[in-house]
């Protein structure tokens, strides 16, 4: 297993001085390895984030627990319950990456809101209360609570992003995330035949500005470079950080959303916990000023798309994309 020496594959970043008080110099060194890490990979693990050991410890618990239940229990909450909110459960196969069935099972969750908040009131999709199981009732408590660290996390992780790109450090949190897309989700991946060639989730990049990622201790996550797919294995006490479509696009392509896959081989089941800081529903996403939207290197994207060829807001792109990942869904919660 890699040590916190940055012996792995992908840079090991000490986001301290993001996350309390520091010196300007040391918030300008952290910005500085995250633009690296942004132009050269994509991806890089987090230490430093001050998320508590023990919440994560426990969320994986009331996970764990939840997974092992009989289906049927499971289907209690299954996410055409959730309408509109596209909360809740989905079994093995249900989900699609590229057209092909996931091997995992997972839940959906999101920013709980209340049913007279105006955005649940119109009905905007994604938008909503999420569905906890009765089965195990801490689980409830422990996801809102890890939703609460991971967004002081990630805010903090997205203004080391703006410092690295010349920008003031709270650009983010004044705009695009005043008011972001909060999505978050728990992966169950049943272990895989050694000569399968079925993933646990395909080649994909991920929707908006920065995912924050904790997993177990199984490995499969894979990560695509210029050297070809190199493994991004568990480090103790760290997350892996990657940035998403939307962050690609406000930099012009300086900064690459980066295909990655999962197949878990490790012979038992594997548990990770993707989340997701997007900018708000209903924001446009055009380049950033100055040098920040400079510097595309022409590389061609892994599925052709040319991101700045998107025009409206965050929302149409996310639910263009959601609806291909549940097309079961498509009709009634999305339309």
């Amino acid at each position: 297993m890699p040590g916190l020496d940055g012996s792995a594959a992908l840079p090991v970043i000490d986001v301290s001085p993001l996350t309390g008080p520091a010196s300007p110099s040391a918030r300008a060194g952290v910005a500085g390895q995250i633009q690296d890490a942004c132009r050269e990979r994509g991806f890089f693990y987090v230490t430093g984030h001050r998320v508590p050991a023990g919440l994560l410890d426990q969320l994986a618990a009331a996970s764990a627990e939840f997974f092992a239940l009989p289906l049927a229990d499971k289907l209690e909450i299954a996410m055409a319950r959730g309408g509109r909110a596209w909360r809740g459960f989905f079994p093995v196969g249900a989900e699609l990456t590229s057209g092909r069935p996931d091997l995992k099972e997972g839940l959906y969750f999101g920013a709980e809101l209340p049913a007279d908040d105006p955005r649940v009131r119109a009905g905007i999709p994604l938008h909503g209360g999420n569905l906890f199981p009765r089965q195990v009732p801490r689980l409830g408590p422990l996801v809102l609570d890890y939703l609460d660290a991971l967004t002081h996390l990630g805010q903090a992780v997205l203004a080391g992003v703006a410092l690295s790109l010349g920008l003031d450090a709270g650009y983010f949190a004044a705009g695009y995330t005043a008011d972001p897309t909060i999505l978050f989700r728990i992966f169950h991946y049943p272990p895989s035949p050694p000569q399968a060639q079925d993933w646990g989730v395909g080649e994909h990049t991920d929707y908006g500005l920065v995912t924050l990622l904790a997993q177990d201790d199984s490995g499969g996550l894979q990560i695509a470079a210029p050297e070809g797919w190199i493994d991004a294995p568990p480090i103790p006490g760290t997350l892996v950080c990657n940035i998403g479509d939307m962050l690609d696009r406000l930099t012009g392509g300086w900064y690459r959303s980066t295909p990655h896959r999962v197949r878990n081989l490790s012979g038992r089941g594997r548990l990770s916990f993707p989340f997701f800081l997007d900018p708000g529903f209903a924001a446009e996403v055009p380049p950033l000023p100055g040098r920040a939207a400079a510097g595309d290197d022409g590389r061609p994207r892994w599925d052709g798309q040319d991101l700045r060829a998107f025009t409206g807001t965050y929302g149409d792109y996310l639910l263009g994309k959601v609806s291909k990942v549940f097309p079961q869904l498509r009709s009634g919660a999305l339309d």
